[in-house]
């Protein structure tokens, strides 16, 4: 696998002292361990039973004369190969991007990661390197206010309880559905909304056209990466900005600006 860039954006991956890892599990409970060192070797370790571990998206700017007038090209060019993991739990890209609702990244990261050490399964794996998952949606509702509430969580413990019901009710059809319907569909579960429905379908499709490009995130860093260009302050305005600029190639930009952000920021 070669890549010049691994986006770690979702909160599952941790730093260590070789790189980053990330346990990986899907919804039928099958996990990996993902681990990338510094020079961009990137290993996996299988779960019992052989099952094919994931596989990473790759995604680089399109050449300079397919997208000669956006001033996102250039510099995004810089990244070379971006690797990204699709997220194989429908479950945990709902409840991360429930997390993510309206705070900011670092503090999303910091209680998605103690809330798994606190009340997620602990896999174990080799060595030093058993890890916890996000609870799942059983787990999740046997727990009691107290439990959110000692966690920093008490202000996420609704929406994720409506999310984990409607997902023990319904995510068997939702992982049927095509990503576009799939965003319509979540939008029905109560607190869910169209950023957190956007966010969550891009984070387990890697279909980055459905995240919701007009977010913070994204206007910040496109002001990073083309300061001179006037991008509108106005979501809505930005969006269109957004949608004009990219053209067919709008997810692809998307997930690159995000990228570019990760690896600016300094935060894992």
């Amino acid at each position: 696998m070669d890549f010049d860039l691994l986006m770690t954006d979702h909160p599952a991956w941790r730093p260590v002292s070789t790189g980053v890892r990330r346990l990986l599990v899907d919804d039928r409970g099958s996990h990996w361990l993902a681990e990338s060192d510094e020079r961009h070797q990137l290993t996996m370790t299988p779960p019992a039973g052989a099952v094919p571990p994931p596989t990473p998206g790759f995604y680089s700017a399109p050449p300079s004369q397919v997208s000669a007038r956006s001033p996102l090209t250039a510099p995004l060019r810089t990244l070379g190969v971006v690797a990204r993991f699709a997220n194989p739990s429908l479950w945990d890209a709902l409840a991360t991007a429930i997390v993510r609702q309206v705070i900011r990244a670092a503090q999303a990261r910091r209680l998605y990661r103690e809330f798994c050490d606190a009340y997620g399964p602990r896999v174990a794996l080799f060595g030093d390197k058993d890890i916890n998952a996000f609870p799942s949606p059983e787990h999740l509702l046997a727990l009691s206010d107290a439990d959110f509430t000692i966690s920093g969580m008490g202000f996420k413990c609704r929406p994720l309880r409506h999310a984990a019901r409607a997902f023990l009710t319904h995510g068997s059809t939702w992982c049927q559905l095509t990503p576009s319907v799939l965003v319509k569909e979540l939008q029905t579960v109560k607190g869910i909304g169209p950023w957190s429905a956007g966010a969550a379908v891009a984070d387990w499709s890697n279909d980055w056209s459905l995240y919701p490009y007009g977010d913070l995130a994204v206007r910040t860093w496109a002001g990073h990466i083309a300061p001179e260009y006037p991008w509108p302050d106005d979501e809505a305005a930005f969006a269109r900005a957004w949608q004009r600029l990219t053209g067919d190639h709008l997810g692809t930009y998307t997930l690159l600006t995000l990228a570019w952000g990760t690896r600016h920021s300094g935060a894992i």
